[in-house]
């Protein structure tokens, strides 16, 4: 049976997606795919908008494996800044 005190408050979710290294491996998967996309296309203008589309996801992925290691560290320290008293 569920315990009435614990309800998932938008605070928790807040913090949970705030604390989590995969929120940050997304935001810079995200970031350098808008970053980069308009470049690679600047280069040729042969590419369809599938591969447009295309090219955003292969940055996203690639943004998204590079930056796992600094992702854990964001979200350990910002679990470390809320959590000292």
């Amino acid at each position: 049976m569920r315990d009435p005190q614990k309800r998932l408050s938008p605070l928790y979710v807040v913090f949970y997606i705030l604390f989590s290294p995969d929120t940050w491996r997304v935001l810079f998967g995200v970031a350098i795919a808008a970053y980069g996309t308009p470049r690679i296309m600047g280069m040729t203008e042969q590419i369809t908008t599938l591969g447009r589309y295309v090219i955003f996801l292969m940055l996203a992925a690639i943004g998204w494996v590079v930056f796992a290691r600094p992702a854990r560290w964001i979200a350990t320290r910002l679990q470390r800044f809320f959590s000292t008293p």
